[in-house]
């Protein structure tokens, strides 16, 4: 019906001249006492004529309009699509469009070039920021002091920084860089806490670990990502207390939980930790917060097929939870 309108107010003036000329037409005949007969027959076939014009033309016009919808709500629209041109307005508007569509494809290889070049740059730099930072951590190692401790720890920190750094620029090409397997969870998770030892000792953190005696299919590289993601945070906003590694019980699912006794997420901050940037009320806690970490988290675990929750209570801490039960990628 709104098509149906719309045609009708864009024909208008064709139908007002229409309907004067019937009236001069009626008029000038009436003029000469003709019989009404032969007027009024006369007016029924040009009415029924003009009415036959005005559906063929109303069809083609509602053929062309859902040709031009149908492009509309297609991803991707081609020019030569479009319905064949009739009038002289539509030549305009095709050359119009074709230009346009022409300058669209221009920009769009632009920017992928652009993008391409960046990605290339930025994962450049970051194998070649891997070498110092390996150099010092070996320089490093090589006397067992508390300032050398403090600094590997803060240099761990730069290597994570790093790592995040190369994750969101792979993120949207990761499809490539999969390598689906059944991995030992124990395995991932005891390599990833591995890591972070010394800050559980430097800042008197004692780690709850229970044997979790389980396979998952998965990337490791990616998984580990997460974990180490999430165990980092844990430490970095507890005090003091623990941080638990264990399955969820009392279920038949897959679902890894990383827990902590730190200041815990405030409720109003829960809905969207997982958002791009978004730092909340640990981000005071944390001045230097990027609220990207939780987002990469979350990005990757859709990547992976991996459901990614999380329950806090505000001053007692916090639990992550990995649901790995059903996942959507498949062992190729």
């Amino acid at each position: 019906m709104k098509f149906f309108l719309d045609f009708i107010r864009s024909r208008i003036i064709t139908l007002v001249c229409i309907i004067i000329a019937a009236v001069i037409f009626a008029v000038v005949l009436s003029l000469y006492n003709l019989p009404s007969e032969p007027v009024l027959y006369a007016l029924l076939l040009s009415l029924a004529a003009v009415t036959a014009i005005g559906a063929v033309t109303f069809i083609k016009a509602y053929k062309k309009h859902n040709i031009l919808t149908r492009l509309a709500n297609e991803i991707t629209v081609s020019a030569d699509n479009l319905p064949k041109a009739v009038s002289a307005d539509d030549k305009d508007y095709g050359r119009l469009i074709n230009t346009l569509s022409d300058y669209c494809i221009s920009l769009k290889e632009k920017s992928a070039n652009s993008l391409q070049a960046t990605n290339e740059y930025y994962t450049m730099w970051v194998h070649q920021i891997k070498t110092p930072i390996s150099a010092m951590r070996l320089m490093l190692q090589s006397e067992d002091s508390e300032s050398n401790r403090r600094l590997s720890d803060e240099l761990m920190k730069i290597e994570q920084y790093v790592d995040m750094a190369l994750c969101y620029v792979r993120l949207e090409s990761s499809g490539n860089d999969l390598v689906i397997k059944h991995y030992s969870l124990d395995d991932i998770v005891k390599k990833s806490v591995r890591k972070f030892s010394t800050q559980f000792i430097g800042k008197k953190l004692s780690l709850d670990y229970k044997e979790l005696d389980t396979d998952v299919l998965t990337d490791e590289k990616w998984l580990s990502f997460i974990i180490e993601q999430l165990l980092s945070n844990a430490i970095k906003y507890t005090a003091k207390g623990s941080v638990s590694i264990y399955m969820k019980p009392d279920t038949d699912r897959k679902i890894l939980c990383i827990a902590d006794t730190g200041i815990g997420i405030d409720p109003a901050d829960l809905p969207r930790i997982f958002d791009n940037g978004y730092t909340g009320l640990n981000g005071r806690y944390d001045m230097k917060a990027s609220g990207i970490g939780l987002y990469l988290c979350r990005c990757i675990a859709d990547m992976l097929g991996i459901t990614l929750t999380a329950v806090s209570e505000l001053g007692k801490g916090s639990v992550f939870m990995l649901d790995l039960t059903e996942s959507k990628i498949r062992h190729e």
